[in-house]
């Protein structure tokens, strides 16, 4: 009998309506990498079991690293109950699941991966943004593997073996007027799609192109984001507003247009659960809901949320197979409580090169990377971010210098419909224990910025 069927043994004979047991083993390598070098390599074998129990309506918690605990832990949360409120709105956890096989989600080479192998991908992610003209590399190499189980007693089970890999490198160059930087990433699922010598390479262009930057005037700009900084602003701006507690709350900038136009009409934005190499990808959530592909926003109009079965449970709807337990640098955590996220966020793809973008652009800004990314008016949907880092002045369809940094503070209902266009270059983007997300290169009209 494995230890979450002894849980719920357990959870039984303490006569409890509802217990749910999740239970994470990961496998974490991390790579450090300082003064161009690797300077650590860190390997953790964690394993945690989550609680949640459902009494009366009554909702307590309770968490454990110990296998020989959870018994405690179960009695634990049970002498909560009775200081607690009921949710009367609760209508009980799944009872059954139906997960599906999604391929590049667990890869075996992955999952034994050798040090002397883990070692090679570092060292080759450092070798590609090598250059004269850089001066000290750093980073990380991040392998995680993991298996997540959940059982309740309602006769719910289900297993997951995933596996993850994430690097990025920042080239800094102190070469001209003031230092520089760039940054290169890469995420994914499988060893093989995996591009080490692109994540330095693209560290070392962005720095490279960065030296001797010129004073941006404050100014009303074409800007042009790409993808890693739209993922910023996917994770930290955009996502929360189709969070269904939120919007449902009227704390979304769009709480009042549902169904209503919110961007231009070529504007695609999907939570996909199921593309091929997304970091969030699985087919069941962490409450054992099935997931679904769900168009949030289709041709410019809000079309959905995305829910667990708590927030969805309140307002008297179904979950949309959200629920989330996220954990770090990736991959899942035993958090008993689940949260509403997002798995894959999804820009489609435009038509256009981000080469074209550029020649069709008069007096613009292309920015590679944001900084200090947040809401400073959630319900009004206005936001600040720095760019710092890949910044270049655009003008007459050409890029002429390097920029340095400029402050955006900028509203989201109107830049999402002064988006002019949408780039072909779509990448898988993770800002760090973050959203992932998968985008393009967007061009936004009319953003002003000021100078720092």
């Amino acid at each position: 009998m494995s230890a979450l069927e002894k849980a719920l043994q357990h959870s039984k004979k303490k006569q409890i309506d509802e217990c749910e047991i999740v239970s994470v083993k990961k496998n974490i390598t991390t790579i450090r990498i300082t003064d161009s070098e690797i300077a650590e390599i860190k390997q953790n074998f964690d394993e945690s079991f989550g609680i949640r129990i459902i009494h009366e309506k009554k909702i307590a918690s309770s968490q454990t690293t110990k296998i020989e605990d959870i018994e405690n832990s179960i009695d634990s949360a049970v002498s909560t109950i009775p200081n607690l409120k009921p949710r009367e709105f609760w209508q009980g956890l799944p009872t059954s699941v139906s997960g599906r096989n999604l391929e590049g989600t667990f890869d075996e080479k992955l999952d034994k991966i050798s040090g002397t192998e883990m070692m090679d991908i570092a060292q080759s992610m450092i070798n590609s943004a090598n250059s004269e003209k850089i001066n000290t590399i750093t980073g990380s190499l991040n392998i995680v593997s993991e298996l997540f189980e959940i059982e309740n007693s309602n006769g719910l089970q289900f297993e997951d073996k995933s596996t993850y890999i994430a690097g990025i490198i920042n080239a800094e160059s102190e070469q001209g007027v003031l230092p520089v930087s760039g940054i290169g990433y890469g995420s994914g699922r499988t060893l093989s799609n995996f591009e080490a010598e692109q994540v330095g390479t693209d560290a070392k262009k962005m720095c490279i192109e960065s030296i001797n930057p010129k004073k941006i005037d404050s100014d009303s700009y074409s800007i042009i984001f790409e993808p890693y900084s739209v993922g910023e602003l996917l994770a930290f701006v955009v996502a929360s507003n189709f969070n269904f507690k939120i919007f449902s709350e009227k704390k979304s900038c769009f709480s009042n247009n549902f169904k209503d136009k919110i961007a231009v009409s070529n504007l695609n934005l999907t939570d996909d659960p199921h593309i091929a190499e997304g970091v969030g990808t699985k087919s069941v959530d962490d409450e054992g809901t099935s997931t679904q592909k769900n168009n949030l926003i289709e041709n410019g109009i809000f079309k959905n949320t995305y829910s667990n079965l708590f927030d969805s449970y309140k307002e008297n709807q179904k979950s949309t197979g959200n629920a989330s337990r996220i954990g770090s640098p990736m991959g899942r955590s035993s958090e008993p409580i689940t949260i509403s996220a997002p798995h894959n966020l999804k820009i489609d793809s435009g038509k256009s090169s981000q080469e074209d973008m550029i020649k069709d652009t008069k007096h613009g800004i292309l920015i590679g990377r944001l900084w200090y990314t947040y809401a400073v008016n959630p319900i009004k949907g206005d936001f600040s971010c720095t760019a710092r880092s890949g910044v270049r002045i655009i003008e007459n369809g050409e890029i002429k210098n390097p920029g340095k940094s400029v402050r955006i503070i900028h509203n989201l209902p109107t830049m999402l419909k002064n988006i002019s266009d949408i780039g072909n270059n779509q990448q898988n983007v993770i800002q760090w224990a973050s959203l992932p997300s998968i985008t393009p290169s967007i061009k936004a009209e009319k953003i002003k910025v000021t100078s720092i």
